[in-house]
């Protein structure tokens, strides 16, 4: 399913290469004249992460055995050279692609460009190696041999086209001649060759060798006397395609991923549709902004996440047309040693995909009462107002996945978060936005018995949490005004979200020293405010306990009161 799936966006996009052909980052362009002599190094990287992206022969899939790609590769095939090893041990890769420039010379003898290529590598790999480490960007080259852009190819000195881009030199039937393979495994077909290998398809914090098809030889996974690609045959054409729309989903500057964890526990999701209709295409092109990170600075990252909700609010309710067999697709990958391992695939019906996000914006909307209006529904949001630093990738192993399947699926989400909310909130003694919106979407998407906790100040909700943490927030208000400090939720709050009874009595005796100190008219609102919540309690007084449910209902029920204060001061400012 997730084959065929990719298989059929490489179908369906239009601006992928063609069979046998891929785009290649390659950070650095070795120049050398007509006669094959060197003359410089070319940095053609676009930032710390990135290259200038080619459209060359698709790179070979690789095992144990030295393979050379078609007229570049790395450093140990084009010269011969790693820091992992001496000359002499790389000499096997060197030769690989030696051999390949020969073969296409072979092919091409009369190509003035392959001539100068030939000609570079009548040489041994030493006397190579000592002359282009006199260049100014060889140091450079050395420190970035490990990144993923670290890939070499040619150019003639006054051309302004790569030598593997060359459309003269790059044949595309060299082997027509090899008999069909069996069953195609994706496409149903007969008449197309079986691959043994499948291409790399690198993602963060895997190696560049790192396949999402793969069987190791002779390790227990050959069957009926197949091996390699033929255990679960996929021919050339399907495996092309797959891969080319995995990497182009995986590409740096992709709208269609988000990643999440640090970089030892990495997660990459990728999304995407199964047409081109008109809500498709929104739903990729918004979907990026609830989960992943910009680049650019936007002057209203608020009104964004409000273009999301309505664009999806927009589709569920038929207002973006959308086909009646439209699908979304969602695949989570993780590092896996040489492989890639599947953590989450869902194949969903794309209207039903647009109103579970719908939901998930409808649970995490709270009041919000801020000038700056910053998002805060958002994944990277959520995880960073659990963590220590406000670091989304320092969240817990396993709670970004828990979050996001709860989010993609409809599902309660993780008690974990929750739990880590709770656990911030005692540390730092503060209830911001995110904070109580995780409470909320938390407790309301349990199935049980309770009031549901609503968007702003509920006068009508009776939880002994959630009235405790309304009090508190009055008490504190109180003292606010009086004498502009908050002494009270430093000393207090962890408290009395916890065991109530033992403190309630205290600060509500202190309580009534700070109201000595305001006017008239503000004793009166505080004193009718306190005892309207007072009132809604049973006979028997505050609770002794609050388990951990209630004591989340506690701080929603303190955001509430203290936003609806700062609405009240904010409307009494208005009218003077």
């Amino acid at each position: 399913m997730i084959l065929k799936a990719l298989y059929d966006y490489y179908q369906r996009c239009e601006n992928l290469p063609a069979l046998g052909m891929e785009f290649k980052e390659i950070g650095f362009i070795i120049v050398i004249d007509n006669n094959g002599n060197f003359l410089r190094f070319e940095d053609r990287r676009i930032d710390k992460k990135s290259a200038q992206q080619f459209l060359v022969k698709k790179s070979v899939g690789r095992s144990s055995a030295p393979v050379a790609n078609y007229l570049y590769d790395n450093s140990q095939y084009v010269f011969g050279y790693s820091t992992k090893g001496d000359i002499n041990s790389m000499r096997k890769y060197y030769d690989t692609f030696q051999a390949k420039i020969k073969e296409i010379y072979e092919l091409y003898p009369d190509n003035e460009t392959i001539k100068a290529i030939y000609a570079f590598y009548q040489k041994e790999p030493s006397d190579i190696v000592e002359e282009i480490q006199n260049d100014p960007l060889w140091n450079e080259i050395i420190k970035n041999l490990n990144k993923k852009y670290s890939t070499f190819s040619f150019l003639i000195d006054g051309d302004t086209e790569i030598v593997a881009s060359k459309k003269e030199l790059i044949n595309l039937r060299e082997n027509d001649q090899e008999k069909a393979g069996a069953l195609c495994l994706i496409t149903g077909n007969r008449n197309s060759k079986t691959v043994e290998v499948t291409t790399a398809t690198m993602i963060q914090g895997s190696q560049a060798t790192a396949k999402l098809v793969a069987f190791q030889i002779n390790s227990g996974y050959d069957s009926y006397g197949k091996s390699k690609g033929y255990n679960a045959p996929i021919s050339e054409e399907a495996e092309f395609a797959y891969t080319t729309a995995l990497n182009h989903l995986l590409r740096s500057n992709s709208h269609n991923k988000f990643i999440i964890g640090k970089e030892s526990y990495t997660r990459t999701f990728l999304f995407w549709a199964s047409s081109n209709s008109e809500a498709s295409k929104a739903t990729e092109e918004n979907l990026f902004a609830l989960f992943g990170r910009s680049e650019t600075e936007d002057d209203d990252p608020n009104k964004r996440i409000e273009m999301v909700k309505s664009v999806f609010m927009s589709i569920y309710n038929g207002k973006l047309s959308a086909n009646k067999d439209d699908k979304f697709f969602i695949l989570g990958l993780a590092p896996n040693a040489a492989r890639i391992a599947v953590i989450y695939w869902n194949e969903i019906p794309l209207r039903e995909f647009s109103k579970i996000i719908s939901q998930h914006f409808e649970d995490m909307t709270i009041i919000d009462t801020r000038k700056e209006k910053k998002p805060y529904i958002g994944l990277h949001s959520i995880l960073g107002s659990v963590t220590l630093g406000g670091k989304s990738s320092d969240a817990t192993p396993n709670l970004p996945d828990s979050v996001v399947k709860s989010i993609f699926q409809g599902l309660p989400y993780p008690a974990s978060l929750f739990q880590s909310c709770i656990r911030r909130i005692r540390a730092e003694q503060s209830v911001n936005i995110v904070r109580a919106a995780i409470i909320k979407a938390y407790l309301n998407r349990l199935n049980n018995n309770y009031t549901k906790i609503d968007i702003m100040l509920d006068k009508e909700n009776q939880n002994e949490g959630y009235l405790c943490g309304r009090l508190f927030a009055v008490l504190e208000k109180i003292q606010e005004d009086a004498n502009g400090i908050h002494t009270i939720r430093e000393r207090y709050m962890n408290s009395a979200s916890t065991t109530p009874a033992m403190v309630f009595s205290t600060i509500l005796n202190l309580s009534t020293h700070h109201l000595e100190k305001l006017n008239n008219g503000a004793q009166i609102f505080y004193e009718k405010l306190k005892q309207e919540i007072i009132s809604k309690f049973k006979a028997n007084g505050f609770p002794s306990h609050l388990d951990l449910q209630n004591q989340g209902r506690f701080f929603v029920g303190y955001y509430h009161q203290r936003q609806d204060l700062f609405m009240s001061k904010e409307n009494k400012e208005t009218e003077e």
